[in-house]
């Protein structure tokens, strides 16, 4: 993602701009919050944006259903892909395989 600004919602002008907290729209006046706007993006567990191909760390132990493997405190993920879901992240975890984590038990490698 770019730090650009997206199109309006009402009439998917390109030419948005920020006046104060607002994200306003010139060409039909519309105005929403840019938390409005920031609402889809999907955020590690201290608020970090997530992007495809980011490096996560495992923040808790978590233990993989119907299997008596856990994927350990600690553990990094490369190549994170972002999903739609429940599970919104897409990756291969290191000695474990591909798998589906949740966006809240990760935080993104700086």
């Amino acid at each position: 993602m770019s730090d650009a600004l997206p199109p309006c919602p009402e009439c998917a002008g390109v030419y948005t701009y920020e006046m104060d907290a607002l994200l306003t729209c010139p060409e039909c006046g519309h105005e929403w919050s840019a938390l409005d706007a920031a609402a889809d993006a999907v955020r590690d567990s201290v608020g970090n944006l997530l992007e495809d191909g980011d490096t996560v760390t495992v923040i808790k132990d978590l233990k993989l259903k119907g299997t008596s493997q856990v994927v350990k405190v600690g553990t990094k993920v490369r190549g994170i892909r972002l999903v739609d879901g429940d599970h919104d992240i897409d990756c291969k975890v290191p000695g474990v395989g591909k798998i589906g984590l949740k966006s809240q038990f990760v935080r993104k490698v700086t």
